[in-house]
């Protein structure tokens, strides 16, 4: 049976973005027809959680309601460099617990981390979404693999337009972040798009 996962930002115990967490598991559930039996919000008010600082809060959940929660203590990575890989056939709708294949392409690197590109499209790295700066604006691709949290609050609040990113087009942009539910929209935590290290008009990008 398949399991998904949800890890939810917690900091100085306050939860950061549940609505978004629930509607995904609620539209997991519902399109495999299943009714949901998992409320988020319950779940981390049980913990009883007395302690400041910043978690990853982590459930594991299955489509009968079976679920395991973790709250693990955690620090936003800064990462050296990242490789355009091109993939065929990857589908990651949702969030599911098996990341297999999005592992064996950050193994089958010589970067720390990979941007996936689908046709050609810029899409996501193996545990974020994308933004992009340009013209003083931030920009997030059409073609994600996973439509993620923070990606849709960025989205919803205007603080980020969806564009077409491609390899044609990647090098009209300066400077890249990621984001998810642990990466908030950061100035701390901005790369030079000099940082993605097979860039298309210096080398030959990554074919997995």
């Amino acid at each position: 049976m398949s399991r998904f996962i949800e890890s939810i930002k917690v900091e100085d115990r306050e939860i950061f973005l549940i609505e978004y967490h629930q509607k995904r598991v609620n539209d997991t559930f519902a399109h495999f027809e299943k009714e949901c039996k998992i409320n988020l919000l319950q779940i981390f008010k049980d913990l009883e959680l007395d302690e400041d600082g910043l978690f990853k809060f982590k459930i594991t959940y299955d489509l009968e309601g079976n679920y395991k929660e973790q709250l693990i203590p955690y620090a936003i990575p800064e990462i050296e460099d990242f490789e355009l890989v091109s993939v065929e056939d990857l589908d990651y709708r949702f969030k599911y617990e098996d990341r297999k294949k999005l592992n064996q392409l950050k193994e089958k690197s010589s970067c720390e981390e990979v941007i996936i590109v689908v046709d050609n499209w810029i899409t996501d790295t193996s545990f974020s979404n994308l933004i992009f700066l340009k013209d003083k604006k931030w920009y997030t691709p059409t073609t994600y693999l996973l439509n993620g949290v923070q990606r849709q609050n960025l989205l919803k609040t205007n603080q980020i337009e969806e564009i077409q990113i491609t390899l044609d087009n990647i090098k009209e942009f300066t400077h890249f972040q990621i984001v998810n539910a642990m990466n908030d929209f950061d100035d701390m935590f901005v790369y030079p798009i000099s940082k993605i290290r097979n860039l298309p008009a210096e080398y030959r990008y990554l074919e997995i």
